[in-house]
């Protein structure tokens, strides 16, 4: 049976000097002893795992509202993706795995139902009060805080690394400031590939989910730089088979990590660098090359032009913020509307906050039905 100091061993003789290594981690936010078998990482990733706000990803959006089709990706067959790709990267880079793997896990822990339309309704309302809502913020109140799991302490009390992966987490769509956070420029290595690994998978799978729905004509996408260098890839690989959806979305995927590896590889070596507190101290340096990161916008503006405002798309958006702003104003109206669980921290904090709270962390499917109960006459309540 392997012991925690053998993974230490381990991690010492296998991973980069820049790597952030179990052993130099910055700490919990209360103290705990080591666990005998896991390193603090292994830890993370497995109370991730088993967290309530984790298993409620199944039923959250990720583009398509869950009962459009079991088909499509929802917030954690997205989790799941990016969780692989995101370790394989770790692994040519000589990374932490373990470390990613509980960022990837988590990066997403603190997302409202229905995708970014939710995150975006909750915004509007919580600036009524003079405040904003922004799901990496809030995933990190869902690790630190909101998770009841152990007697000693609220919240998960994780890993300071995989607390900041959390609330570091870039994206077009993310820009979480947090105070705890700000000393560094940038994040680990480890934390900055979770971010790239992120947007080549929802690249990829609302591409995927696109071309499946019919939303996305592939006709169109042969504008596309990009997929046109993918299908020359299939084409020289099965010069007899016609060029099918799966095989595309494959080749995708693994020429931009490919082209993330050896970019990042080329900009570690120009760098220098031979240290975590070097990296730290450095702009972004895990990267796509320039003519890739070009490439790749063109499809992201694809995207956002034909799928992300496709009038599918924006209906079933309009509905969740309805959705979310009547749920919320009924609760306001009277807080008792809310389950004793979450009502008795009216106590403690402002009724806007336990309600935004409350809401962001129901399921598509929650909030549906908790609209139906209570705006519907004949549902049961």
């Amino acid at each position: 049976m392997r012991q925690k100091y053998e993974w230490e061993i381990i991690e010492e003789k296998i991973l980069a000097e820049y790597a952030v290594k179990s052993i130099q981690n910055l700490g919990r936010r209360y103290p705990e002893k080591e666990h005998a078998l896991r390193t603090p990482f292994q830890r993370d990733r497995d109370r991730l795992i088993h967290s309530t706000a984790f298993r409620r990803l199944e039923y959250k959006t990720q583009v398509f509202i869950y009962h459009e089709g079991d088909y499509y990706r929802n917030r954690l067959t997205h989790t799941i993706e990016v969780q692989q790709i995101a370790r394989s990267i770790a692994r040519c880079l000589a990374l932490n795995e373990d470390l990613v793997e509980a960022i990837s896990l988590a990066h997403d822990i603190g997302h409202t139902p229905f995708g970014h339309r939710g995150e975006q309704a909750l915004n509007e309302i919580m600036q009524r009060f003079e405040k904003s809502f922004e799901h990496n913020r809030h995933g990190l109140r869902v690790v630190d805080i909101l998770e009841k799991r152990y007697p000693e302490f609220d919240g998960l009390n994780l890993t300071y690394e995989v607390r900041e992966g959390i609330v570091k987490h870039k994206t077009s769509y993310d820009s979480p400031d947090i105070q705890e956070f700000t000393d560094h420029i940038s994040p680990s290595l480890e934390a900055q590939v979770v971010n790239l690994a992120d947007e080549i998978a929802y690249t990829s799978h609302d591409l995927d989910d696109g071309i499946k729905s019919g939303i996305l004509d592939t006709e169109e996408l042969k504008k596309i730089e990009l997929w046109n260098t993918v299908a020359s890839i299939v084409s020289k690989r099965n010069p007899d088979k016609e060029v099918e959806r799966p095989v595309s979305i494959s080749t995708i995927i693994n020429l931009l990590v490919e082209d993330l590896v050896r970019t990042s590889e080329e900009n570690i070596k120009n760098s220098k660098i031979s240290s975590v507190e070097q990296v730290r101290k450095l702009p972004h340096i895990i990267t796509l090359s320039n003519s890739i990161e070009k490439q790749y916008e063109e499809l992201n503006n694809v995207l956002f032009e034909k799928m992300y405002n496709h009038y599918r798309v924006i209906r079933m958006a309009e509905k969740a913020s309805r959705i979310m702003k009547d749920l919320f104003n009924a609760y306001y109206q009277e807080p008792r509307q809310i389950p004793p669980h979450a009502c008795r921290r009216l106590n403690i904090e402002p009724k806007e906050q336990v309600i935004c709270d409350y809401l962001a962390g129901m399921t598509d499917r929650f909030a549906i039905e908790e609209y139906k109960k209570l705006f519907d006459p004949h549902s049961q309540v």
